[in-house]
């Protein structure tokens, strides 16, 4: 991945931080925050919960500014975390959901929700398309969701997804080479 504009000012922004500035920490977080956003979005599948993921992984990154090193790109650093985050969430939701069967998390003893009518940003084909998307990739298993999100929807090199998720480039190709095909077969039905 090529150098992104403010790179160099994030590495300095982080080592204030790192020495207890709040205000450099939080213009990094104001930098960051949308494309993390993002990112945990097609992660989880939904923009709220997403929203939950960035803001653990910030309190997380506080936390951890000491072991941050800024000569590495910052934005990559909290992907990891953020990446992190999505993956703990799946694993209580996987730990719920075996407690409480397919009843909502959120009203365990609410019966189990009708599925949601499309919401005002569906009214579109487009969007429609998207959400049904965005979906999909939510429920691929996190092994193939991971490489496919960093590759071909954040722009992450083979070599930088497969350096992020500590695999091989080869496995990094094959897992978003099986989510891909995975997708369309699961969008090409109805």
């Amino acid at each position: 991945m090529t150098a992104v504009a403010g790179e160099d000012e994030d590495g300095a922004l982080a080592r204030r931080a790192a020495q207890g500035d709040e205000r450099a920490f939080s213009h990094l977080m104001r930098r960051h925050k949308g494309p993390l956003h993002t990112f945990a979005r097609r992660h989880v599948g939904d923009p709220e919960a997403a929203l939950e993921v960035v803001q653990e992984s910030f309190v997380a990154a506080w936390k951890a500014l000491g072991r941050y090193d800024p000569d590495r790109p910052f934005g990559a650093w909290m992907r990891a975390i953020v990446l992190n985050k999505c993956r703990d969430r799946g694993r209580r939701l996987l730990v719920r959901r075996l407690i409480l069967g397919e009843r909502s998390i959120d009203a365990p003893n609410a019966p189990d929700p009708a599925d949601p009518a499309p919401g005002p940003e569906a009214s579109t084909l487009r969007a429609e398309q998207l959400a049904r998307l965005e979906a999909a990739i939510a429920r691929l298993p996190d092994p193939l969701k991971e490489p496919l999100i960093l590759t071909y929807l954040e722009g992450y090199s083979q070599q930088e997804a497969a350096d992020l998720l500590r695999i091989s480039v080869k496995t990094v190709e094959t897992r978003a080479y099986r989510a891909r095909k995975r997708l369309a077969d699961w969008l090409d039905k109805p």
